[in-house]
């Protein structure tokens, strides 16, 4: 029988997940607060990919669709006792890949598809898909 402990390095890739998507909150309210005329809760329709405001809106919002289907299938996992090391693995697999995504939706301004972030965006869901798969095959 597996220990609650088991999951301790799992434990460590949610909190860098949710530190993540914490500072992704951050900078997607200060840039957006910074602008003239800002209202709390909108964004100027008008931004593109050219705008800093829109990539850091547009990554907080993306990781914000991701986050619950991945948190929900993190603690499937672990409540179905399914292998540590992989659990551990696809933790760590999805926070890397999500924050090798901010890093290049922050840095790059592309309207191209896909674009250099759109793989790493891949490697997460892929990360997500491969442990819900864990999860069916740890089911009784």
């Amino acid at each position: 029988m597996l220990s609650f402990e088991s999951y301790n390095a799992a434990y460590w890739g949610v909190w860098v997940i949710i530190a993540t998507v914490l500072v992704q909150w951050v900078v997607e309210n200060g840039v957006k607060a910074a602008q003239d005329g800002a209202i709390p809760g909108k964004i100027d329709n008008s931004l593109s990919h050219s705008s800093f405001v829109f990539r850091a809106h547009r990554t907080f919002m993306n990781s914000i669709e991701n986050l619950p289907t991945m948190l929900g299938t993190i603690f499937l996992a672990i409540f179905v006792a399914a292998d540590p090391f992989w659990v551990t693995t696809f933790v760590w697999c999805f926070a890397l890949a999500r924050i090798i995504h901010m890093s290049l939706y922050y840095g790059i301004a592309t309207e191209k598809n896909p674009s250099p972030r759109s793989y790493f965006f891949v490697i997460g869901l892929a990360a997500n898909i491969a442990l819900l798969g864990l999860c069916a095959m740890a089911l009784p």
